[in-house]
């Protein structure tokens, strides 16, 4: 019996469909199990040729990582026509619920910034950048002045919210509204610490 033939791809669509398996693999694998091999098997194509479009097992994770990053980024875009407290929660709201609807791929994001690979790290760490700048424009649209304090530690609380989402959102039953709840009372704790005029923030939250 025949074999139904391979579909046939410009160049620049059958790279992304290659980097698109390896995003949707990470749902059932960890990235450094993600092999060329079981790729090249998904999408019907050589070993080769995945190697003649990412030069090597790290270029491939590097791709993927890279766009991994930027769907999460994407899919918790801040609303920027909500006013700032309202805006805050929507756009927890919606970084929580990724996080459960694409588990690997949030874990691919947390676990690169440990790879051993310089150019994975800084995939990661500029979507982090992107997270902290995004909050650090809230809360100054709050009234928090700017500071090199305040970007340090909003930069900690992007990572503090990073291993939360990772134990709280992946690994308990507590409810997308608990878990937000927290995260904002954490910012707004650690932004008063920063500027202590600032605690009418908390008030806000009912702290």
């Amino acid at each position: 019996m025949a074999q139904p033939r391979r579909t046939r791809l410009e160049p620049d669509e059958r790279r992304a469909q290659l980097i698109a398996i390896g995003v949707a693999a990470l749902a059932d694998r960890p990235l450094e199990a993600l092999s060329l091999e079981d790729v090249s098997a998904d999408a019907g194509v050589s070993r080769g040729l995945l190697s003649y479009y990412f030069g090597s097992k790290q270029g491939f994770h590097r791709e993927v990582v890279r766009v991994a990053g930027d769907s999460m980024l994407r899919a918790t875009q801040p609303a920027t026509e909500l006013p700032p407290l309202a805006r805050l929660g929507d756009t927890l709201t919606r970084i929580v619920k990724f996080v459960r609807d694409h588990r690997g791929t949030f874990f691919s994001l947390v676990r690169g910034s440990a790879s051993g690979d310089r150019q994975v790290r800084e995939i990661v760490e500029r979507a982090r950048g992107v997270q902290t700048e995004r909050v650090s424009t809230l809360v100054r649209e709050l009234g928090v002045a700017d500071s090199a304090l305040l970007l340090i530690a909003l930069r900690s609380w992007v990572a503090f919210t990073e291993q939360t989402l990772v134990d709280g959102a992946l690994d308990t039953d507590m409810t997308i509204a608990e878990i937000v709840r927290f995260l904002e009372q954490s910012l707004f704790a650690v932004v008063v610490v920063v500027d202590p005029g600032a605690e009418g923030l908390l008030t806000v939250l009912d702290v």
